[in-house]
């Protein structure tokens, strides 16, 4: 309905074509769209526009239309159960935080901007805020009113109707930008023109007013200072619900392009949030390379401040600050404050890493960051190892462990994603017990300090061998000794261990055909228990201890719950890391990336000649560490 609209109409009018109205959806993102924020949702409309109560939408149709099938209702109910529980809204990108406490009961009375077309299309004007002010002074003596504006009039970067007209003293100004839902939990009463925030008053449980006609009003839910003759029939919050957000807002995962449901969208904005809200405030990164330093930033969000320094010697951290270190130079690199422990948390590559080696410069799709540890060394506690003793798993994230465990394995994904599934495989003796062992990187600090007895691929492969004399033994060396960029290379005596070297190949095809996999402490043995192999290890990697590994290395007396396997992929996958889709720098959830990697992996299967280039260069100049 704006005026750069009108063109359009006329071209529709003189061609005899429909004219299809698109806005953003009720649950639009995590941040603004002047952010550079996409939307996760949309409404697509092609008889009018929900906010126009002048005339039909498909919106007015649904809700008329509106079925009283149970299994609908029940997934309203849902949702909108689930929406609270997030505290989620249209842009989710306002602090959470409580209002100070009053000595009496409150109201809220919304604002919004000037020229806003949903006002004079939803039955109003701009002297309908004056008035809505003085209804709310005059029904609720008693109460203060709380008046919200809108963060774009605080900002000056538009005018609203209510900042300017001077409020009397029972009226307290919100200028700042706040999450709806800590507005609500304060309030009584909710007085709207056609703000969105009235239905999520709804939702909250709280009394509503309209002043004017939102999509939600004339329905019976609220109370209404307008009259629409095309509504008046009763609808429920659920039927409302369902026509709004299930049915007449479409979805779609803005850094996929896929179609996805109301759900999918709403777990995505969450993690967002979430993520967000935990790592915001300052940061110090100590002993980053500049190549670290160009993505690093985005695994904090667009909440946190991150400023680098060599070593902390060339700059203290600050009182506020966190310092942020690569977990191997993590003792090389920082220091104690002199009176008082430094806040200092390590950072690893996660588990769902890229499509290619970090040691040909592949950005990451993952990242661990840790307070506590981290998760390859077990002589100290980690927040992966915190996460997996304390996390009440519950039905839902059961559930989606469960669902992304089959998708892994489903596409073949592992950490790198450098093989090809459609290599042959080896030819394996049949009737003979086949077992794969995995070598690693010796220089790696994963397996310096995850197995601290077991520490060579050649130590390995003779502890294997010595325990099962008669068995075919399949040796898969790391990517990165077989192009010689690090440190694994066996000994004479333990190339006679094995009965064949396996370089080529995606190992997820290999763990379909072996009895056993046995490493030390690689992450192959997690992949692995998520195909349902037997996995021996002989260190004390994170996925050992937990009840679901033959463990003949160490024990960690920590660790002594018991977990189930979708319970360890949870913890492993979808609490413990931060994921980033790399165009846009945003942090996202685990299903985004692994859709994406479906999406990319095709088109990665060969070096390209900038990469092969710096790989003879680091060979020949760097050398291995």
């Amino acid at each position: 309905m704006k005026s750069t609209s009108s063109r359009a109409r006329k071209i529709a009018k003189r061609h005899g074509l429909a004219y299809v109205a698109i806005e953003d959806g009720f649950l639009r993102s995590r941040g603004l769209g002047v952010m550079g924020h996409a939307p996760h949702s949309l409404v697509v409309d092609q008889t009018g526009i929900y906010y126009d109560a002048t005339r039909p939408s498909d919106l007015e149709r649904l809700i008329h239309a509106a079925p009283d099938d149970p299994e609908r209702l029940q997934r309203a109910r849902d949702g909108m159960a689930r929406l609270r529980q997030l505290r989620l809204s249209k842009y989710n990108h306002a602090p959470d935080h409580p209002l100070p406490s009053g000595t009496g009961p409150r109201v809220l009375v919304v604002d919004q901007t000037v020229g806003d077309a949903s006002i004079t299309l939803g039955l109003a004007n701009a002297h309908r805020f004056q008035t809505m002010l003085e209804v709310a002074l005059a029904e609720h003596p008693d109460a203060e009113i709380l008046v919200k504006i809108h963060p774009d009039v605080a900002a000056g970067k538009k005018q609203g109707h209510l900042m300017q007209a001077g409020l009397p003293a029972r009226c307290r100004l919100i200028t700042a930008d706040i999450n709806p839902w800590a507005l609500l939990d304060a309030v009584e009463t909710v007085h709207v023109v056609t703000s969105q925030l009235g239905f999520e008053a709804l939702m909250a449980g709280k009394r509503v007013v309209c002043h004017g006609m939102p999509f939600y009003a004339g329905w019976g839910l609220t109370e209404d200072r307008q009259t629409c003759a095309r509504r008046g029939q009763p609808r429920t919050l659920e039927q409302l619900f369902d026509a709004a957000y299930l049915r007449y807002a479409r979805y779609a995962n803005p850094y996929t392009g896929q179609s996805c449901r109301f759900e999918d969208t709403l777990e995505l904005i969450a993690e967002q949030k979430r993520r967000n809200e935990t790592l915001a405030g300052n940061w110090l990164g100590v002993g980053f390379s500049v190549w670290k330093q160009r993505f690093i930033s985005h695994f904090l969000g667009d909440s946190a401040r991150l400023r680098h320094v060599a070593t902390v010697e060339h700059a203290a951290p600050g009182p506020d600050e966190r310092q942020l270190v690569w977990s191997s130079q993590h003792d090389t690199r920082t220091k104690p404050a002199s009176d008082a422990p430094a806040s200092v948390w390590r950072i690893e590559d996660g588990f769902i890493r890229s499509v290619g080696l970090g040691v040909d410069l592949i950005r990451p799709l993952s990242l661990v960051l840790d307070s506590r540890g981290i998760y390859y060394d077990p002589s100290s506690p980690s927040d992966l190892e915190h996460l997996l003793l304390e996390t009440d798993f519950n039905d839902r994230l059961l559930t989606r462990a469960r669902r992304l465990r089959q998708r892994l394995v489903e596409l073949g994904l592992t950490k790198y994603n450098v093989g090809r599934n459609s290599d042959p495989l080896p030819e394996l003796p049949a009737g003979q017990r086949c077992l794969l062992v995995i070598g690693q990187v010796e220089s790696d600090a994963s397996l310096r300090q995850g197995s601290p007895k077991v520490t060579t691929n050649s130590e390995l492969l003779h502890r294997v061998r010595g325990d099962n004399p008669d068995a075919y033994i399949l040796y898969k060396p790391h990517p990165d000794v077989v192009t010689g960029a690090r440190l694994g290379q066996l000994d004479s005596h333990a190339t006679q261990q094995f009965n064949r070297q396996v370089t080529n190949g995606c190992i997820t095809n290999l763990l379909r055909h072996v009895d056993e996999l046995h490493t030390m402490s690689s992450l192959s043995g997690f992949e692995a228990l998520m195909r349902d192999c037997h996995v021996v290890t002989y260190g004390m990697p994170f996925y050992a201890g937990w009840g679901l590994t033959d463990d003949r290395g160490m024990t960690c007396p920590r660790r002594h719950r018991r977990l189930s396997l979708d319970e360890l992929v949870a913890g492993c996958l979808i609490l413990y890391p931060t994921y980033v889709e790399p165009h846009s720098g945003h942090i996202v959830n685990v299903e985004t990336v692994v859709d994406w990697l479906e999406q990319q992996r095709p088109t990665h299967l060969s070096l390209p000649i900038s990469r092969r280039l710096y790989r003879g260069y680091r060979n020949l100049f760097i050398g291995r560490h």
